[in-house]
Order: structure tokens, then C-alpha cells, then sequence
């Protein structure tokens, strides 16, 4: 387990793997009592399904992309949908934090390697966000720099272009296969790294490291254990 190589960069998904991504939390909060206990849960995944095909096309902003998700999920279940919605959704994000253990592991890593983010937030929340993270990015990019959202291939291409990095040259640390690890794969980034938060499946066959403690990520890096 580990890396025989020494990266020119370690670049980093943020909302959901390294920030927790609380959008469930901030619906329900929103939605109140329009949003009845029994059909939360298929309301939520459906919220998450139309986020993510309104990432598949050009550049708009999260809060466009909150606001027409949950107006197609809410179309779909009946629910009243009323303007402000999305607006109050997007204002919850900067106040998400890490998962615990994620700022260590980022400073240590800090110590050795130049550590990148590369956000589907947008500019004003990510700085926001990677002030949460209380660690030292040498760079920060966002959907709204790169004009597309992850998974799009245009975000790794932006990101490979922005960095002077070669595929190989980086190792790439998501939560999240759908949105990171699958593009990454399709551009030829080798050296990925699946942290498993359990709100997606496993695809082994996409040839990442994975783990579950974001403490060992240093050690697959080659960095001693505390």
C-alpha cells in the first residue's frame, strides 16, 4: 500500500472529502414542514441526482445549481417550491467544517508535498471553505475559474493546464468516484486516492489507493506516523 513515486502536487476534492458536505442538512432546514418525514429520503436522493446533471453542462453558479435541483425534485414530488429556497441553501455552505482528523493530515502532508484544491464550490465560497480547512493550499481552483463542474473532463484538463502538471505528477484524493476519481482515471491521473466516506460505492477497477482514515493519507505518501 502506498506510492513509488514523489509528487509534483497532492490535489484535493473538497466538499464531501475533505469539508462535510451537509446540502441534506441545509434542505431539510429550509424546506421545514414542506417537506413531509415520509418522502424525505427519495426527495433528498433525487435532489442529489439533478445536481448532478445540472453540473453536466457550461458554468453556472452553485446557487443556480441548489436552486433548479431542488426545483425539479420538488416538481417531481409535488412540493411547493418558492424563491428565496436556493438562496438559503447556498448562504449554509460556508458555515460547513471539516471532517474530523482533516486539518492534521493536511499539515503534515503541508510539510512535504505542495497541496492543491480543485472545489466544484464557487469563488467566494471556497475561500470561505478553505479557511474552515485551517491548512496551507499553495492553489485554489474552482468551478467558476475552470467554467465547468466536476466530473466534466474540461475541470481536469483546467486543473492539469493551471498546475504546468503532467497526469503523472499528481496524486488525486476524493471521496467521491462519480465526480473525481472516474474523470481522473479518463485523463490518465494514475495515482488516486479513494477516501471512502461510505456515501458512495467502491470501483476498485478505477486503480485507487483507498482508505477510510484520513490519517493513513500521509503515510501512503511516504510520510512517517505520528
Amino acid at each position: 500500500m502506498g506510492f513509488d513515486i514523489k509528487p509534483k502536487f497532492v490535489t484535493f476534492d473538497m466538499n464531501g472529502t475533505l469539508i462535510q458536505f451537509r446540502i441534506n442538512d441545509a434542505i431539510r432546514q429550509v424546506l421545514g414542514d414542506r417537506l413531509p418525514a415520509e418522502i424525505a429520503p427519495g426527495f433528498l436522493q433525487a435532489c442529489k441526482e439533478y445536481r448532478i446533471d445540472e453540473c453536466m453542462g457550461e458554468w453556472k453558479s452553485f446557487e443556480q445549481i441548489a436552486g433548479r435541483s431542488m426545483e425539479r425534485a420538488m416538481r417531481r414530488f409535488g412540493l411547493e417550491y418558492c424563491e428565496g429556497d436556493a438562496r438559503a441553501v447556498y448562504d449554509h455552505v460556508p458555515t460547513w467544517g471539516p471532517y474530523p482528523g482533516v486539518t492534521e493530515a493536511l499539515r503534515r502532508l503541508a510539510e512535504a508535498y505542495p497541496l492543491v484544491i480543485v472545489t466544484n464550490s464557487d469563488d467566494a465560497h471556497a475561500s470561505r471553505l478553505v479557511g474552515n480547512l485551517q491548512a496551507p493550499f499553495d492553489v485554489v481552483i474552482t468551478a467558476e475559474q475552470m467554467g465547468v463542474y466536476k466530473p466534466r473532463l474540461r475541470a481536469f484538463e483546467y486543473m492539469l493546464d493551471k498546475l504546468g502538471a503532467a497526469p503523472d505528477e499528481i496524486v488525486h484524493v476524493s471521496a467521491s468516484p462519480m465526480y473525481d476519481l472516474r474523470p481522473a482515471a479518463a485523463m490518465g491521473i494514475e495515482h488516486k486516492v479513494y477516501v471512502d466516506r461510505g456515501f458512495e460505492h467502491d470501483e476498485s477497477w478505477l486503480g485507487y489507493e483507498r482508505i477510510t482514515d484520513i490519517a493513513d493519507l500521509p503515510v501512503l505518501l511516504g510520510l512517517p506516523r505520528p
